[in-house]
């Protein structure tokens, strides 16, 4: 099950929400607020590197400049 993540319209508060893909906002409030219907944030996911891989394997695969904190790539 994913996680989401959310903010409130109304205070700003970040909040995350384990929720099956395709669920939507419907039924959320801000747990700080409690307003309705906060903004669904885009994330993106990291998963581990290998201890052992290569520089290559563990470079930025968006980037040459290793400004996003992740090595440069070779």
């Amino acid at each position: 099950m994913p996680i989401y993540e959310y903010q409130c319209g109304k205070c700003g508060q970040r909040f995350e929400v384990r929720q099956t893909i395709g669920e939507g906002s419907s039924g959320l409030s801000c747990p700080k607020c409690h307003a309705p219907n906060p903004e669904r944030l885009f994330s993106s996911f990291s998963c581990p590197v290998s201890s052992n891989a290569g520089p290559s394997e563990a470079s930025c695969p968006t980037c040459s400049t290793g400004i996003c904190g992740l090595p440069p790539m070779g």
